[in-house]
């Protein structure tokens, strides 16, 4: 696993990163989450041993980034923030460069850079400058660096940023394979990905871990957990609401939209791991209104996100 203990960074006298501690096991994917110089950057440099912490340390596979640092860095995949790469290198070249360095040498070496460059989606560019690529096939580049030695370990920042929805899809796919047999921290700001990829998420806000907890974990914190949301054609002289008033399990019911034809509402249960679902369908059904959608909500991850970095929230976690 990755452990990372009590990782403390001062740049001067602002305190960047502010003992943060937690653990990653092998086969889950931890979203780490915060808004900009929350400290996210600087946390991934110092668990990759790029950047030494003021106090504190990380340990990858057991082996500690400071007290055997060559050795931790061995067992990672590093996709930086920006993807940093030799501009006048070509992509081949370079992946050669960062193959040989990996230790890989004559046909095992050959056959590595094969395979990345197929799983990476680079065969089209393989031999171009890589001075002259798209930022899309630049991030590829450095995604493809970082996984040429099948490591055990992948920290990556910001993997899909740059790149299209297509590409996005593409990486998600990698991501997802790859997270069956290793450890993967992944930094980013984009809160649908930690949706679609993440076992868990870690929020951070000032330097310090606010949120800790699987993506419906942190969900369920949102004021719409739980709610019904549903659309019904618009019946002359019948409204809905006078049907659902005597439910005892509605805290309130809003109007979400509405046109012409229909219109949305979203009921609040009083609790929200029991909503009335069943009974405001049943209602719905019973009174003849057509109904055009209907869901229980599972909540918001950007309302969540929101909340738990505001400065009020960063602060009582102190």
């Amino acid at each position: 696993m990755i452990e990372v203990q009590h990782l403390t960074k001062f740049f001067g006298e602002k305190l960047a990163v502010d003992d943060i501690s937690f653990a990653v096991d092998r086969g889950e994917v931890l979203g780490f989450l915060g808004p900009n110089a929350a400290g996210k950057s600087t946390t991934m440099r110092m668990i990759t041993g790029f950047l030494p912490p003021t106090s504190g340390t990380a340990a990858i596979g057991g082996s500690d980034i400071i007290k055997n640092s060559l050795q931790a860095r061995k067992k990672i995949g590093y996709l930086p923030e920006n993807a940093p790469a030799y501009p006048d290198m070509t992509v081949m070249g370079f992946l050669d460069f960062i193959a040989g360095i990996r230790g890989y040498s004559g046909a095992s070496k050959k056959t590595r850079m094969e395979e990345t460059i197929e799983r990476c989606f680079l065969k089209e560019v393989r031999y171009q400058p890589i001075s002259t690529l798209s930022k899309g096939f630049k991030q590829r580049v450095c995604f493809a660096q970082s996984i040429i030695h099948d490591p055990e370990y992948l920290i990556m920042d910001e993997p899909t940023d740059g790149l299209d929805p297509n590409q996005k899809h593409e990486v998600r796919i990698m991501i997802g394979e790859m997270a069956l047999d290793k450890t993967i921290i992944l930094s980013t700001h984009i809160l649908e990905e930690v949706e679609a990829l993440c076992s868990r998420a870690i929020i951070i806000a000032r330097g310090r871990i606010v949120a800790d907890d699987t993506p419906s974990g942190l969900k369920a914190e949102s004021s719409l957990h739980g709610a019904v949301r549903f659309t019904v054609r618009k019946a002359n002289g019948n409204d809905p609401l006078v049907h659902l008033g005597d439910i005892p399990g509605i805290e309130r019911v809003d109007v979400v939209s509405e046109n012409k034809s229909h219109i949305t509402f979203r009921a609040f249960p009083k609790n929200p791991a029991d909503p009335p679902a069943n009974e405001i369908m049943d209602r719905l059904v019973q009174n003849d209104f057509t109904i055009h959608g209907f869901e229980v909500e599972s909540g918001r991850l950007d309302e969540v996100f929101r909340l738990v970095t505001s400065s009020h929230a960063a602060e009582v976690k102190k």
